[in-house]
């Protein structure tokens, strides 16, 4: 069996101005970065503001498990499909982080025969976008830290200093660090420390923003510690916004690429989904909708994280109304919420499936929050029975839930039909999606409120340090934000180890600060880090390269 690289490797995509081509650009519109990737100028975007959109369709998932999901693959393979009804189809997904790729997941860029190419070029510099914002938060940092050292006109209160450094990478030794020491000639001794570029405020903002003029705004709205009266300090403030655009000037273009099987796609921005809103960019995403009839997309991790934040931030700064939405499960992965060990997932055990299905229930749950009508795409594994297939399809008939077999990862598009064949049904009905929130609600009342509906918990229990941040953001103006939650991917709770569908447990909030440039407060629930580390055994020691220059073991 070949792996995913491999499978990469030997297909043969287009050149990408004929995969431009079938979204009615020319090569005028392109800005080629190689033959087989090119991003496209924020001046389409603009040329086509008065065209109507193509229906969007969410891919979300049930709570991750080490079984996998394949959420990503889905949504590829349901673009392809869609592709060979004859439908003008598009992707949109974010961009992988390096973090990962050498860390505990590998690549990102889908699997098996539904993926997108140039997979190895994605999975690493790509067009250098990551490293663009990583290089526009550093110097932000460095601007900062410099002011302190030049006098602090600004009155800067260093011990409220909030805006660390970044790096695309998982590196726990570097989450707290002292910098400025070595004598007065380097700067200011003051405690800081990293978090993943995918955390970076920057990244969430450039994924949010609308066009340049919405980019520089955002960047001079960004808060990086308070002076001494209490005063919110900025990147404008430090005169840093306008080179910090010039950075991202090219990194704000989406970038154009293709499925296996030659389906545009584009693929632009990269916040977590965990730690931050975890959707591509919005530019992006209007430009696939403009360009096509229907657009796939995806949201980070489960609904509970991804396709909340989806809903209630993204949907509402970009005014978008989904029209379908795909949850993503594997039997063998609500086996293991329904208690089953990993190492014996192959066995059939419909008694396990049905207790892990209520996990499956309260992501059904989620879509019903908004407004709308989940399609549950249960990606097939060789080990799945007749029994435990049964016992799935019965409870999508009582629950009054449309669902399908999904094969992409074996047979690309093909194997997704039946999916694509509901997604199509349910997009004909008009959307009644609305967010799940109204502003006006304090920040704790939406915490509560997310944890309540989309958690599945009995509320939320706030420390001391999250009542006082959240009553000063509150009293700096910022209390109409939403909220993105950072919390957990592997549970409904705040618990990683707690699978399935849990009851009677509270949310706790152990801090909370504003994002004022992305539009949004962070609430930070449990132990969640914004600098993962590296497992025992990293997939970067699985990684190389053949003489021939061809990489292994990405994936």
């Amino acid at each position: 069996m070949l792996s995913d690289v491999e499978i990469a490797q030997q297909s043969k995509p287009k050149h990408i101005r004929d995969i431009a081509g079938e979204l009615g650009l020319t090569e005028d519109d392109l800005i080629y970065y190689g033959r087989d990737k090119a991003k496209v100028p924020l001046e389409v975007l603009q040329r086509l503001k008065d065209k109507p959109d193509g229906k969007l369709i969410l891919v979300t998932a049930i709570t991750p498990t080490p079984a996998g999901e394949g959420k990503t693959t889905t949504a590829i393979g349901l673009a392809d499909a869609l592709h060979r009804l004859g439908k003008k189809t598009c992707l949109a997904l974010r961009e992988p982080s390096l973090g990962p790729c050498f860390g505990i997941k590998g690549g990102a860029a889908g699997g098996g025969y539904a993926q997108v190419v140039p997979m190895t070029d994605i999975n690493l510099h790509f067009t250098g976008d990551l490293h663009a914002v990583t290089t526009a938060h550093n110097l932000l940092a460095a601007m900062l830290d410099n002011h302190i050292h030049q006098g602090n006109e600004l009155g800067i209160d260093i011990h409220s200093i909030t805006w660390k450094r970044v790096m695309d990478m998982n590196e726990r030794a570097l989450r707290q660090i002292v910098i400025g020491l070595g004598g007065k000639a380097n700067g200011v001794p003051r405690e800081s420390g990293f978090d993943i570029t995918t955390a970076s405020e920057v990244m969430a903002l450039l994924c949010l923003s609308s066009d340049r003029q919405d980019l520089e705004q955002r960047l001079e709205r960004i808060i990086v510690a308070l002076d001494k009266n209490g005063k919110p300090v900025t990147a404008k403030d430090l005169q840093a916004s306008g080179a910090m655009t010039v950075v991202l000037k090219d990194a704000i273009m989406p970038n154009l690429v293709q499925t296996l099987e030659h389906t545009p796609a584009f693929v632009h921005g990269g916040p977590f989904g965990n730690i931050a809103h975890g959707c591509n960019s919005i530019i992006a995403t209007r430009l696939g909708l403009k360009l096509a009839d229907y657009l796939v997309t995806e949201a980070g991790f489960g609904s509970d994280l991804g396709a909340e934040k989806f809903f209630n931030i993204k949907c509402r700064v970009a005014g978008l109304k989904p029209s379908a939405v795909v949850v993503v499960a594997t039997i063998r992965a609500l086996k293991m919420h329904g208690g089953m060990p990993l190492t014996d997932l192959q066995l059939s055990n419909p008694q396990a499936l049905e207790k892990g299905i209520e996990n499956l229930e309260k992501h059904c749950e989620n879509v019903r929050n908004v407004g709308l009508e989940p399609i549950v795409a249960i990606n097939r594994f060789p080990s799945d029975s007749a029994e435990e297939i049964e016992v799935l399809s019965k409870f999508c008939s009582s629950a009054g839930v449309k669902w399908a077999l999904s094969e992409v990862w074996a047979k690309g598009g093909e194997g997704g039909i039946q999916l694509a064949e509901l997604v199509l049904e349910a997009s004909q009905q008009e959307s009644r999606f609305e967010p799940s929130y109204p502003l006006e609600m304090s920040i704790k009342d939406k915490i509560n409120h997310i944890a309540q509906k989309f958690y599945g918990a009995d509320g939320a229990k706030f420390l001391p340090a999250a009542e006082s941040q959240i009553r000063q953001i509150e009293a700096l103006g910022f209390g109409n934000l939403p909220v993105c939650m950072a919390k957990c991917q592997t549970s409904l709770s705040d618990d990683p180890k707690v699978y399935g569908r849990p009851k009677n447990f509270e949310i706790t909030i152990r801090g909370a600060k504003v994002s004022a440039g992305a539009g949004f407060v962070v609430a930070y629930a449990g132990d969640i880090m914004t600098m993962p580390g590296l497992p025992k055994v990293p997939a970067a020691t699985k990684i190389g390269m053949k003489p021939n220059g061809e990489v292994y073991g990405l994936f």
